[in-house]
């Protein structure tokens, strides 16, 4: 019964490692993505030795990876929230540092108008 478990778990185990390096193929992951598959590798780790110790090593892996990868893909969801809100805010403070330096510019040609004029009425 203990091989039995101990297949199982590595099989299980060898799954995911194939997910996680074709998933490195495609195009890059989101961090909800990363946070999914990091939480299913984890989760399915955890339940496999869970499961084994309690006799039932396939649905301990199969509910770890399930769990995990909710989670996981919870916790990416929150960072890849973040990072939109950060390019927001960077953007944001992007135009405004444009706006002022137009602003000063104007503000300094203004100036040079101003003696231009003051020096004219002298005359």
């Amino acid at each position: 019964m203990r091989a039995i478990n101990l297949r199982s778990i590595a099989r299980a185990l060898l799954l995911v490692a194939i997910c996680l390096s074709l998933s490195a193929c495609a195009q890059e992951l989101s961090k909800a993505g990363k946070g999914a598959l990091a939480g299913a590798t984890l989760g399915a780790g955890t339940g496999a030795i869970v499961g084994s110790q309690t006799g039932h090593a396939g649905p301990g892996i199969a509910i770890g990876a399930g769990l995990g990868a909710i989670s996981g893909a919870i916790v990416g969801n929150s960072l890849d929230a973040q990072d939109v809100e950060r390019d927001r805010l960077e953007e944001q403070q992007r135009r405004q540092q444009e706006e002022l330096e137009r602003q000063r510019r104007e503000i300094e040609e203004m100036r040079r108008q101003q003696r231009y004029d003051d020096q004219y009425r002298r005359y």
